[in-house]
């Protein structure tokens, strides 16, 4: 007869495997299993933290009557990671955003756009020029803000 101590070891192992597998750790011992797990936590809580902020400030972008689309860019390690939203969908906006992605040299890597009521767009944008100009995202954003001005004034 298996003990009762043979059985919670070999569950608890069981469930350190577990969990080693679902925090990709490599560790061995127990404890850098529980550190790995830890760290990974921290990474998950901070990516949700992350999306919440920006869902409550879209959805206070949606909720305010400013007509200027709203740009930020962030600098990724390859490129960039760009999200307009606008009050205001008016066709051809998705063209001249992405027509002002082409003229900076940007291939888009990634997007998520959304042109209901409201237009969003989250793209990543990597860099494709070769000849070792350096863009900065405060460069990308008055471009693509300029762009979407003249554009939204030329189609007013």
């Amino acid at each position: 007869m298996v003990s009762r101590e043979h059985k919670r070891g070999s569950s608890l192992r069981e469930k350190f495997h577990l969990l080693r597998s679902i925090t990709n750790s490599h560790a061995e011992s127990e404890t850098s299993v529980i550190v790995d797990a830890s760290k990974y936590i921290k990474k998950l809580k901070q990516k949700v933290e992350k999306i919440n902020n920006e869902t409550t400030s879209e959805q206070s972008f949606r909720e305010s009557s400013d007509p200027n689309p709203m740009v930020t860019v962030e600098t990724l390690e390859n490129g960039f990671m760009i999200k307009v939203m606008s009050v205001k969908n008016e066709a051809g906006m998705l063209v001249c955003v992405l027509e002002t992605f082409e003229d900076l040299g940007l291939d888009v890597v990634e997007a998520r756009v959304s042109c209901t009521d409201t237009f969003s767009l989250h793209a990543i944008g990597s860099s494709n020029n070769n000849d070792g100009d350096i863009m900065d995202a405060e460069a990308v954003k008055q471009a693509v803000t300029e762009a979407i001005r003249t554009w939204s004034d030329s189609h007013a």
